[in-house]
C-alpha cells in the first residue's frame, strides 16, 4: 500500500527539515570547536586507519565536544604501549598501526583537553568568586570595627602563624602529592585501592595534625617572637591568646583539604571551593553581634573561637559528598603501601617548596611588625584584594589542570604535547585577566581598597595608604599567577624537587630585598618609614619574577618551547593603560564622591574599556568566554 499521499509528504519534509537543522546544529558547534582549539589542523583518521566511527567528520568532532564537555575515556594498552584516546563505541575493536597512531592520538587528546581544561577552570573560577566574596565582606566589617588598631595588628599577625599548618600540611600539600597519585589509581580503574589511599591519608594527616596542633599551641610565645618580634606588652599578651585559641581551627582546616583533595580529583571543584564561605559566614556573624558591644580587644577574642566553629562548618559542608565518593572507612596499610609510599616521598619536597612559597609572605608580616602601627593590618588588607585575581584566575586553572595532567597517559612526547598544549592556552587565558588586575592596582588602586575597607574606623587616609601595598604587589601579580600552572605541570610529571629549588631561590630573595626596602631604604630616600610596607610587595613581585623565569626554563628544556609571545603581553598591557587613563577620567570628573559612588562609575568605566576594546581586536581569550559563557546559559555562540 502507497504512503506517498500530500500529509505524508508533508510530514516527511518536516521531518527532513528538521533533521537538516540538527546538523546544520552540529557543524557550527564543530566549527567553533575546531577554531577555538589552538592545533594547525586535526587529522584524517584516528587510530591509524580510515573507518567511519573514527574518521574526525563534523559530525564526529560534535560527539568529541559533548563527550569531552563531561569527560574522556582512555583504553589501555598493555604495559610499555601507547595509550588510545577511543572516540567510537565502547565495544568496537580497533588494532591501528603502531607508527600511524601517534600523531592521531596525540592530536585528539589535545583536542579533548582543550576543551575540558578551561570549563573546569570557569567551575573552580565561580567557586572561588563566591568564597572570595564572603572574604571581602569579612574584611570589609573587620575594617569598620577593628581599623589599623592594635587589636587589628594582633588578630591579623596571630591569625598567619597558625596558618603556617594549614597551608603547609593542607590543601598546598594534597594539591600536589596525594592527588596525582589518587588520581592515576581513579583513572586506571583501580578505584577501590584509591578509596583505602584516600581513607590512610586521612588518618595519617589527621594524627600528624593533632601532634603539631599540641605543640603549637605550647610553643606560642616562642613563635610570637620568631613572627612578630616587634610586638610587645599588652599587644603581644593578646596575640599569644588568639593564637592558641587558632591553633585547632587550622589543624580542622588541614582536615578540610583533605576533602579537597578528594572532591578534586573526582572534578569535584565545586563544593570544595566555596565551602569557605561558611568559615567567613561564622565570622561575619561574630563581628555583627560582637562589634557594637565589645571592645576592640574583646571582639578579636571572639574573632577567634568563631573561627574555630567555622573551620569546623567548611568541613561539615564538604563531607557529605566527600564520603560519598570513599565510600566507608577502610584502613590497609598493607595494599597500599607503594601509593602511600609515592604520596610522601613527594610529600618532603612539596611541603619545603610550598612552605618557602609561603613562609615568604611571613617574612613580609615580621618585617612589617618592625615597621610604625598599621602596616601589618594594611598588608593584610592589600593581600586580601591582591589574593583575588590570584585565585580566581591563577589558582583556577592550575587546580583544574592538576587532576587532568596527572591522568595524562601515553609516550613521553605525547604528553609533552598535550603539557604544551594546556600551558599555553592557560597562560593566555590568565594574562588576558591578570594584566588589567594588575594595571587597577597599579593606577585606581586607592579607589579599590575605599570600596571594600573605608568606613567606621578605616579612613581615606588608610586607603591611600593600602594603594601604595597594592601597586607594590602588582609588580610581580602575573609571574605569580603562571609560575602556579608551571608548578602544576611539574607535579603532573611527578617532579617535585624542581619547584623547591626555585621556590627556596624565591624566597632568600624575598628576605634580601624585602629588608633593603622596607628597613634602610625609606630613610635613605627620605620618606617617612611607614612607606617601607609598599617596598615589601615590590621586592616580593620581584623574587617572584626570578622565579616564574626558572620554572619556564628548566619545564621547557623538557617538553619544549611554552611562554606567552611578548607581542601579546604588550598588546594587554597597552589597552590596560588606556583602560586605566579612561578610568582616571572619570575619577577626576567625580571630585570628592563617596567611596562607592566614586567606585561605582570608574571600575565599570575601567572594565567596560578594556573589554571593549579587547572585543574590537578580536582577542580570541574573550571570544571564547564569551562564546562559553553563552552556552552555559543557553543561548547561541556570538557571532562576529
Amino acid at each position: 500500500m502507497s504512503l506517498d499521499t500530500p500529509a505524508e509528504r508533508h510530514k516527511q519534509a518536516r521531518v527532513k527539515r528538521g533533521k537538516n537543522r540538527t546538523r546544520k546544529r552540529r557543524r557550527e558547534t564543530a566549527t567553533a570547536l575546531v577554531r577555538s582549539t589552538p592545533t594547525p589542523s586535526l587529522p584524517k583518521t584516528i587510530g591509524g586507519r580510515s573507518h567511519k566511527r573514527s574518521t574526525v567528520t563534523t559530525d564526529a568532532a560534535y560527539r568529541l565536544q559533548a563527550a569531552a564537555a563531561r569527560r574522556y575515556t582512555l583504553a589501555r594498552r598493555p604495559k610499555g604501549a601507547r595509550f588510545k584516546i577511543v572516540t567510537g563505541s565502547h565495544n568496537q575493536q580497533s588494532a591501528p598501526a603502531p607508527h600511524a597512531a601517534a600523531p592521531a592520538d596525540s592530536t585528539a587528546g589535545r583536542l579533548l583537553a582543550a576543551r575540558l581544561g578551561p570549563n573546569l577552570a570557569w567551575l573552580v573560577a565561580t567557586g572561588i568568586l563566591l568564597s572570595r566574596i564572603a572574604g571581602l565582606v569579612r574584611e570589609s566589617i573587620f575594617a569598620h570595627y577593628l581599623g589599623n588598631s592594635d587589636a587589628a595588628d594582633a588578630f591579623k599577625a596571630g591569625i598567619r602563624i597558625p596558618n603556617i599548618l594549614q597551608n603547609l600540611f593542607g590543601e598546598g600539600v594534597l594539591s600536589a602529592s596525594f592527588i596525582p597519585v589518587y588520581s592515576k589509581l581513579l583513572s586506571e580503574g583501580e578505584a577501590e585501592t584509591a578509596e583505602t589511599l584516600a581513607w590512610g591519608v586521612g588518618a595519617l594527616l589527621a594524627l600528624g595534625v593533632a601532634i603539631l596542633v599540641a605543640l603549637g599551641v605550647w610553643a606560642t610565645p616562642w613563635l610570637i617572637a620568631v613572627i612578630a618580634p616587634g610586638f610587645s606588652g599588652a599587644k603581644r599578651e593578646l596575640t599569644v591568646a588568639l593564637v592558641r585559641i587558632l591553633f585547632p581551627g587550622a589543624g580542622l582546616l588541614v582536615l578540610s583539604a583533605w576533602c579537597l583533595g578528594v572532591l578534586n580529583s573526582h572534578h569535584r571543584f565545586f563544593a570544595s571551593y566555596t565551602a569557605p564561605v561558611a568559615w567567613n559566614l561564622a565570622i561575619i556573624a561574630a563581628l555583627v553581634f560582637y562589634g557594637p558591644r565589645h571592645s576592640q580587644e574583646a571582639l578579636a577574642i571572639e574573632l577567634a573561637w568563631s573561627a574555630v566553629v567555622g573551620a569546623f562548618l567548611q568541613i561539615a559542608v564538604q563531607a557529605p559528598q566527600t564520603l560519598r565518593l570513599v565510600g566507608h572507612l577502610r584502613l590497609d596499610f598493607a595494599r597500599t603501601r607503594m601509593a602511600l609510599g609515592t604520596v610522601f616521598r613527594n610529600l618532603t619536597p612539596v611541603v619545603a617548596g610550598r612552605g618557602a612559597s609561603q613562609i615568604s609572605g611571613y617574612v613580609d608580616n615580621l618585617l612589617a611588625s618592625l615597621l610604625p602601627t598599621g602596616a601589618v593590618s594594611a598588608l593584610s588588607y592589600a593581600s586580601i584584594l591582591y589574593l583575588l585575581p590570584i585565585s580566581l584566575f591563577g589558582m583556577s586553572v592550575a587546580a583544574a589542570e592538576l587532576p587532568s595532567m596527572s591522568r595524562a597517559a601515553g609516550t613521553f612526547e605525547e604528553v609533552s604535547q598535550l603539557l604544551r598544549m594546556r600551558l599555553d592556552a592557560g597562560l593566555r587565558q590568565i594574562a588576558f585577566l591578570v594584566v588589567p588586575s594588575a594595571a587597577a592596582f597599579l593606577f585606581l588602586g586607592d579607589v579599590v581598597s575605599a570600596l571594600i575597607f573605608q568606613s567606621g574606623s578605616f579612613t581615606h587616609r588608610d586607603a591611600i595608604y593600602v594603594w601604595a601595598v597594592l601597586a607594590g604587589s602588582a609588580v610581580g601579580m602575573l609571574a605569580a599567577t603562571m609560575g602556579r600552572l608551571y608548578n602544576s605541570a611539574f607535579y603532573a610529571l611527578e617532579d617535585t624537587r624542581t619547584p623547591l629549588k626555585f621556590a627556596l631561590i624565591r624566597f632568600t630573595l624575598t628576605l634580601t630585598l624585602g629588608y633593603l626596602c622596607a628597613i634602610p631604604l625609606p630613610p635613605a630616600l627620605g620618606i617617612a618609614q611607614r612607606w617601607g610596607a609598599a617596598g615589601l610587595t615590590a621586592s616580593a613581585g620581584v623574587a617572584a619574577w626570578v622565579e616564574f623565569a626558572l620554572l619556564r626554563w628548566k619545564l621547557n628544556s623538557k617538553i619544549g618551547h611554552t611562554g606567552l609571545e611578548r607581542g601579546l603581553v604588550a598588546q594587554l598591557w597597552a589597552i590596560a593603560l588606556v583602560a586605566s587613563a579612561a578610568g582616571w577620567a572619570v575619577k577626576l570628573g567625580m571630585g570628592h564622591a563617596g567611596p562607592r559612588l566614586m567606585a561605582l562609575a570608574v571600575l565599570p568605566a575601567f572594565g567596560a574599556v578594556y573589554l571593549g576594546i579587547a572585543w574590537w581586536m578580536r582577542l580570541p581569550e574573550l571570544e571564547r568566554a564569551a562564546n562559553y559563557l553563552a552556552r552555559r546559559l543557553g543561548l547561541r555562540s556570538l557571532k562576529r
